[in-house]
């Protein structure tokens, strides 16, 4: 009985967290109101604070959502066998994901919501996520951090650049190979020479 109680909390929680991403693509991230959101979801405002006990509190769940569905999109793809690659592919899929997932994407990697601080639960999600990262950008050659952090910002970059200057397109996207390369060359040709 406790099981299936618990089990329709977390349904009726994903259901909610659905929603409040359906609501952020018509509003933005920051425009998520909980009375909003009780009105869409077909409860008055106070229910929600049965599931969410703040706002804050449901940005959370959005957040480890977020990641959730970062990683099961990254995880769905098969990678070359080749580690740079590998890295390339991931990147590339990692930017993609996040230029058709503008809300998604902001939450996760941009600081929208004043005082917002993803519980260590959720946070435990996105690191898994730069982890991941993190290894493929070893097994490419890529081991200083200075290089693992320039190849982060030209990622972000990129995806910034074509959700904010081709949205639906990939005139930013295709140039995300060659700037890997670029500095993963770069890197590996100053390894050779210390």
């Amino acid at each position: 009985m406790a099981d299936s109680v618990a089990k329709r909390r977390e349904e009726k929680i994903a259901g909610i967290v659905a929603c409040a991403w359906t609501l952020a693509q018509e509003d933005g991230i920051a425009g998520v109101s909980l009375h909003g959101l009780a009105r869409a979801v077909g409860m008055r405002q106070p229910s929600l604070y049965v599931y969410f006990d703040s706002k804050h509190a449901l940005y959370d769940a959005m957040f480890a959502d977020g990641n959730r569905q970062l990683l099961e999109h990254l995880d769905a793809v098969t990678f070359s066998p080749e580690p740079r690659e590998a890295l390339k592919q991931w990147l590339h899929t990692f930017a993609a994901f996040g230029s058709e997932n503008t809300e998604l994407y902001q939450l996760l990697f941009h600081r929208p919501i004043p005082g917002f601080t993803p519980s260590p639960e959720s946070y435990a999600l996105a690191e898994k996520v730069l982890g991941d990262a993190y290894t493929l950008m070893r097994a490419a050659g890529l081991t200083e951090q200075g290089d693992m952090d320039c190849i982060v910002a030209i990622t972000a970059g990129v995806t910034d650049a074509q959700i904010s200057n081709d949205p639906g397109g990939d005139r930013w996207l295709r140039h995300l190979n060659r700037l890997v390369d670029l500095l993963a060359d770069d890197a590996i040709a100053r390894g050779r020479t210390q």
